[in-house]
């Protein structure tokens, strides 16, 4: 994976941030440490963690409800069948030995005017804040979903993959049609639905389940646009007998009693069904004014465009980048080092017009459990433009890149958690 260099960021960027500590931020003058409080301890909230706490220059907190970490990357051996959870599940010890402190809670609240997290049971004061809240599903975008969520579980937040695991299950045991459905982007890791096609139709083929995993995607092709070839052959050539493919198909709503989903392409009857909805960034982006669908952002700072002192990283901006966990996880560590930057007065400003690289990332999909198609993300982006996103993906898939799916999740998940 390789460290995360130290990136060039706005001028207007530190000169805010040095006001801020000096008329808006009283604490960062008298507190011994300047308090940065970091919400989300997934990949990008721990991307930051990482970069703060060596060196002890910040009194670091994490707000996390969960106990531990789950990887969704790579989960799907978990769902299918061929691995247990325990492979993709890491403890928290490592963060509490550096001295973080962990609030294990959830927030509910920003207190922008006051620099204040406000969880259910506390308030905590912070000088830089950087959010990295996931998302959450858009369940009125398909009516009929939201009386019926334990039946159709989603599955693409930590931990939710048990739900979708015991469907698979049951599907295999009975067979008939199982119904996935792939929203247009952005949504968090775009290979994943053509993953859990694959995995479950190499499953079938062992299990000799009879029924079809029948893909409903409102996209032209597989996401993103350059891995859609070499998907739809791996599909087509290993799972012909098992996967239908339904392509340019907008889902209008479902019925659970009837276990229908109503298209603009007609009907299609199921009796499983892992409805993959339209994706958002948490309420609580919206609720302290930071955006709409997503949280706005300027790049390559990922600050906040409505506050100086916030960050967003993770799926929860909104820059137009990949939603995957290793851009998440390098943005984490590249604001970690930005507040450490801004705190030392040592920066280096980027020019209007100046060429940046951002966060890039490494990714797979798997279409068996010894292939894989590698999908390699860089961007980057010239400061006062959008940013360009380039992708190298494999022709076919492969063993190599199925190891190197393998190596890339052990690898990751120990700089993040040791």
């Amino acid at each position: 994976m390789g460290s995360v260099k130290r990136r060039l960021v706005l001028r207007g960027f530190f000169a805010a941030a040095a006001a801020a500590s000096v008329t808006g931020c009283a604490a960062v003058a008298t507190s011994a440490r300047p308090r940065v409080v970091v919400v989300g301890g997934g990949w990008g909230g721990l991307g930051a963690v990482r970069a703060l706490v060596p060196g002890g220059k910040v009194d670091a907190t994490l707000i996390e409800p969960n106990d531990g970490f789950m990887s969704c990357p790579l989960s799907i051996l978990y769902i299918a069948g061929y691995a247990p959870a325990s492979d993709f599940q890491r403890g928290y010890d490592v963060i509490d030995s550096l001295g973080v402190r962990r609030v294990k809670d959830r927030v509910v609240d920003i207190d922008r005017a006051g620099r204040m997290i406000k969880t259910a049971t506390r308030s905590i004061p912070y000088d830089f804040l950087v959010l990295a809240t996931g998302l959450e599903y858009m369940e009125e975008a398909l009516p009929g979903y939201a009386g019926a969520r334990d039946q159709f579980p989603v599955g693409f937040r930590a931990f939710e993959q048990s739900a979708v695991r015991r469907q698979v299950a049951t599907f295999l045991d009975q067979g008939g049609h199982y119904l996935i459905t792939v929203p247009k982007p952005p949504y968090r890791c775009p290979p994943a639905p053509y993953e859990r096609a694959c995995l479950i139709a190499q499953r079938m083929k062992e299990k000799g389940t009879k029924g079809k995993v029948i893909v409903v995607d409102a996209n032209k092709g597989p996401m993103p646009p350059p891995l859609a070839k070499p998907m739809l052959t791996a599909m087509r050539e290993m799972y012909g007998a098992q996967i239908e493919y339904i392509n340019e198909v907008d889902p209008k709503s479902i019925d659970p009693g009837k276990k229908s989903l109503a298209t603009s392409k007609g009907d299609i009857p199921f009796q499983h069904a892992n409805i993959i909805l339209p994706m958002r960034a948490p309420g609580l982006i919206r609720k302290a004014g930071l955006g709409e669908r997503f949280a706005g952002v300027e790049l390559p700072s990922f600050r906040s465009r409505a506050d100086k002192s916030i960050f967003v990283v993770g799926d929860s901006q909104g820059a137009p980048l990949p939603k995957s966990g290793h851009i998440a996880f390098g943005a984490g560590q590249q604001v970690g080092e930005q507040i450490l930057a801004t705190i030392a007065g040592k920066h280096k400003a980027a020019d209007l017009g100046d060429e940046v690289t951002l966060p890039g990332a490494i990714c797979w999909g798997k279409v068996s459990t010894s292939l894989a198609i590698m999908i390699n993300v860089t961007s980057s982006v010239v400061v006062g433009d959008p940013p360009k996103v380039s992708y190298e993906v494999d022709p076919a898939a492969n063993a190599a890149s199925s190891k190197g799916a393998m190596d890339w999740g052990r690898d990751t998940w120990n700089a993040m958690l040791g």
